[in-house]
């Protein structure tokens, strides 16, 4: 398989985009899961479908080493690679990730200040222009309704996608109206497509539950398979 088939036939592609594969519809989205059951790959998968179609992608880490992000990255093509028999692995993984920058922050120092500030700087550089930024580790828990405002603020004006993960918790019984669990309960109108990872009865495999979906983002289930944490459209 070739790298425009495997980006074309990746089932990610189906949370990021409108029935006629647009993405400008879509500006935030957010993976929720319980601590471990794969929000960071999901996260990673999302933002190697934007490098295999020559997008650029920023991978903000908060609370994570750059080895262990870059390790999120190694792993996951490999594994996308060996299923789906990609010609030219090394090359095409080597090529794509020329169009990929991390950014580690504590979790003391992050805000939309200091994230814009080295974001502007990049672009005006002509360093990189990125269409997709992904935020691991954010702490819904200690932000409130403005700072997320102001982060899709952010997102709107710089004309890029972005996507969150957040850490529910099963004794935290919070909810909001739309069925999203704390502790994004009360921000949940800020995000355009909100993603819950859910164990399914029965089966090994986690169902990517859409709680909230842009208008034509396609309905079909797609499934996490906890083995090897890729997402499919059936384990």
């Amino acid at each position: 398989m070739l790298k425009i088939e495997l980006s074309e036939k990746n089932p990610i592609r189906l949370l990021k985009s409108d029935a006629q594969g647009k993405t400008d519809a879509l500006r935030m989205g957010l993976v929720m899961a319980r601590a471990g059951l794969g929000k960071t790959a999901i996260l990673v998968q999302i933002a190697l479908d934007s490098l295999l179609n020559d997008k650029q992608v920023i991978h903000v880490s908060i609370g994570q080493s750059l080895d262990k992000t870059k390790l999120w990255y190694d792993d996951m093509f490999k594994d996308i690679a060996k299923a789906c028999n990609l010609e030219n692995v090394n090359e095409t993984y080597m090529e794509i990730m020329r169009n990929r920058m991390i950014m580690t922050f504590n979790e003391s120092d992050f805000s939309r200040a200091r994230l814009e500030e080295r974001l502007t700087d990049l672009i005006q550089q002509n360093v990189i222009k990125p269409s997709c930024i992904v935020v691991d580790g954010f702490d819904f828990a200690g932000a409130d309704h403005q700072m997320l405002a102001d982060l899709r603020e952010m997102m709107e004006s710089l004309g890029v996608q972005g996507w969150f993960s957040a850490t529910c918790h099963r004794d935290d019984e919070r909810v909001s109206k739309a069925g999203v669990p704390a502790p994004c309960h009360e921000v949940d109108d800020l995000f355009d497509i909100i993603v819950l990872l859910k164990p399914i009865s029965g089966k090994e495999c986690l169902s990517l539950n859409l709680l909230k979906a842009a208008s034509g983002v396609s309905g079909k289930q797609l499934q996490l398979d906890p083995g090897s944490l890729m997402v499919r459209e059936n384990c």
